[in-house]
């Protein structure tokens, strides 16, 4: 039988196997970045350029254009740069400041060579191969375009060299806007993110436990998520942001909505859109009053267009810039807004409340407010951001019939603070050594405890099993992890933590190599299977992964013998309960029994190594007993009879462990070993096939990789073995 050989070490196997984005770009040396930049910066767009595609996920003001234009131009491809209308402009004037050309363009026809600018709703007008790098600014934009421009983006890029993303920092639990830049740059799509690093519950989905760590560690590698310089190490010196003062000012009005005998609170959007439109002329009234208290430069925030067009009557000095409007009048407004040509500038946050850099004003007014907290924000940081020099001072009018929803805002306000600050503590290391070109290690525990017959082993399995003498195993029995993401735990040496089966049987392939060599020959391996279920998520189909079939190539591919297995029966409806499966259901059953299927059975499948046994194996079981066991499937073996899961469960652990029952691993102990061999598990879990080992009177050697589970394994062969130690004593009374 021919075996397969490992065509790479272990070490850099795992190296391999880890969630992160390899460099794909190109190194630059520091002294061809432009010398304005802060050294902080320099460091990102070298980063940036090495990754190839990336994303920079910095807050206002920290420089994400000249970033992004020193990224396309130490490229030295033709890029074309994609931002929102109002940007666009604002960007070629920002190019300028360091010397850099930006060609501002609506389609393929007028193109230069170097870096071209043109806004999102153009971008069809273009054909991708003219170009070999692309930069999305403002891509958080993503998030509000349709299903179908996304995927016509990702399509008419997907081939492009060099990507890079711009945008302030994501919000952690965003799951949507960090999928969508992963989609675009090519490194994972969001369903492959979700069966990776999400589970879904109740409450939606929710970032596994374990994946925690390994989450933060892949975002890291490919997207830089920073609030202030500090955040990487450096000074924070000229990015210390003055005073921000949001002041409420609450119109008091008697409000009673027509048809209703008295005001019952907000309801829903219409209640809401209505309540805004009835009380339009006291708030603006109240906000023209605000912005003619001083002479300074003052920014209207409107979400109706009654609301900019009765401000207009009331603020002569004031441009209205508006929807309907062209592009060059929006631009030639905003620009004027900037130089100080207009004091005030009315306008909706969907204009321009993205991106742009209106900190030539530093006083703004809200005649409203949405409930949305992303629009809100991005407003105030268009005067709130690094370069502001003087305190911002945002004033909410409201009626008070709306004060609730400045309530709900200031709520959002606080989680968002919370989970930016999690996200923030969570990956600065890893962006650390992502700036450092720095490999990060996981912590990795070695142990060894020694009892009355059995020796267990902390550590990691392919390694740890090298220690184990040549031909010295009598009987190896365990269960293998299954392909299930971060839910044990969060190493890349956990078997189970592998992104396809082809990595999780090459990982498994290492440690079947060596069972091979410490087995004796002629003698056996039981390893304990069942099928897994096919997820739409994860695998994009409802329906059965052949595990048991893949374990049975693997170990044939390396030098096995498959010498049989035994099918173990399962209780379906104790399953249905358990796995809330649709396959399962009662209400399938009536509904439509297409999708029903049996139950899943476990496996025990019995592989012998090649070779001649020189020590027979003389079974102490009778007839009878042989007769019940030589049956294809073994019935009567309660799922309960295990030893107690919850003493080893970490708590963020996503399942509860579900060791192997004890009658099934005695009968396999009885029926292929004799007294006093040696029993080995390289997955020894909380010690099942140990305890039964011990009780059996025989010896076991155990590995395991997590300690709260080596931990338990010890308490429960401590425990085996004083039961045989009074059992012993109770034979010699007798």
């Amino acid at each position: 039988m021919n075996r397969i050989a490992n065509t790479v070490s272990y070490e850099e196997f795992l190296k391999n196997k880890k969630l992160i984005v390899s460099p794909v770009g190109i190194k630059v040396d520091p002294s061809k970045i432009n010398s304005t930049l802060f050294d902080f910066q320099k460091d990102l767009v070298r980063w940036s350029l090495r990754k190839g595609r990336s994303a920079l996920f910095a807050d206002t003001g920290l420089g994400k254009t000249f970033m992004q234009l020193e990224w396309a131009r130490l490229t030295g491809k033709r890029v074309l740069i994609v931002a929102p209308l109002s940007v666009a402009r604002q960007t070629v004037r920002e190019a300028e400041k360091i010397n850099i050309d930006v060609n501002y363009t609506r389609s393929s026809v007028d193109l230069s060579g170097g870096i071209n600018i043109t806004n999102y709703e153009m971008i069809e007008h273009f054909d991708p191969a003219d170009f070999e790098a692309i930069v999305l600014d403002e891509s958080s934009i993503l998030k509000g375009l349709t299903g179908k421009t996304r995927e016509k983006l990702n399509k008419m890029f997907f081939g492009a060299q060099y990507k890079l993303c711009c945008t302030a920092t994501p919000a952690p639990n965003d799951i949507a806007e960090v999928a969508n830049h992963s989609e675009f740059l090519g490194i994972m799509s969001r369903n492959d993110m979700l069966a990776t690093f999400f589970v879904h519950d109740q409450n939606g989905w929710r970032l596994k436990k374990h994946a925690a760590k390994p989450f933060y560690r892949w975002l890291a590698s490919w997207g830089m998520s920073v609030k202030k310089p500090s955040d990487l190490g450096y000074s924070d010196e000229g990015f210390i942001l003055p005073n921000l003062n949001i002041i409420p000012e609450i119109v008091e009005i008697d409000y009673v909505p027509e048809g209703q005998l008295f005001w019952t609170g907000l309801k829903g959007i219409q209640g809401r859109s209505r309540v805004r439109k009835d009380t339009l002329p006291q708030r603006v009234n109240r906000a023209a009053e605000l912005i003619s208290s001083n002479d300074k430069q003052w920014i209207a925030w409107v979400g109706l267009n009654d609301e900019g067009t009765e401000l207009k009557k009331l603020i002569p000095d004031a441009v209205l810039v508006e929807g309907s409007q062209s592009a060059e009048k929006k631009a030639e407004a905003i620009e004027g807004f900037q130089d100080g040509k207009y004091r005030v500038m009315i306008t909706k946050p969907k204009i321009a409340g993205l991106g742009m850099n209106l900190q030539n004003a530093s006083d703004m007014v809200f005649v409203g407010l949405s409930d949305s907290y992303e629009s809100y924000y991005q407003c105030i940081r268009r005067c709130y951001r690094f370069g502001q020099n003087n305190p911002v001072n945002a004033y909410i009018v409201l009626s008070s019939p709306e004060e609730d929803i400045f309530k709900n805002i200031l709520r959002k306000e606080r989680e968002a603070e919370v989970m930016s600050k999690n996200l923030i503590e969570n990956i600065k290391e890893f962006e650390k050594e992502e700036i450092q070109e720095v490999e990060n290690k996981w912590i990795y525990e070695n142990d060894d405890y020694e009892g009355n017959g059995y020796k267990l082993m902390l550590g990691d399995s392919a390694e740890r099993i090298k220690e184990i003498e040549a031909e010295s195993v009598d009987l190896s029995i365990f269960s293998p992890p299954f392909i299930s993401l971060y839910t044990y735990s969060p190493t890349e040496r956990d078997i189970g933590n592998s992104k396809t089966e082809e990595e999780f049987y090459n990982h498994f392939g290492f440690i079947i190599d060596e069972l091979l060599r410490i087995t004796k020959p002629g003698r056996n391996a039981c390893v304990h299977v069942a099928q897994i279920p096919a997820m739409l998520v994860r695998d994009g189909y409802i329906g059965m992964k052949d595990f048991r079939g893949g374990a049975i190539q693997e170990f044939q591919k390396r030098g096995w013998i498959y010498h049989g297995e035994v099918c173990i029966d399962k209780c379906p409806q104790a399953q249905a309960i358990r796995t809330h499966s649709k396959g399962l259901s009662f209400n399938q059953l009536k509904k439509d029994s297409s999708w029903l299927r049996p139950a899943l059975a476990d496996y025990i499948l019995v592989f012998r190594r090649p070779g001649e046994n020189k020590v027979p194996i003389r079974p102490d079981i009778t007839n009878e007993e042989w007769i019940e066991w030589a049956r294809p499937v073994w019935y009567g073996i309660r799922e309960s009879d295990t030893l107690n899961v919850a003493e080893g469960r970490d708590c963020s652990d996503e399942r509860h462990i579900c060791p192997l029952q004890l009658e099934t691993i005695e009968r396999c102990i009885k029926l292929w070993s004799n007294k006093n061999e040696t029993i080995f598990s390289p997955f020894m879990g909380i010690g099942s096939e140990g305890y039964e080992a011990i009780r059996n009177e025989r010896n076991f050697i155990g590995i395991e990789l997590k300690r709260s589970y080596y931990e338990a394994a010890i308490r429960n062969l401590k425990k085996a073995s004083s039961l045989k130690d009074q059992m012993s004593i109770f034979d010699a009374l007798e």
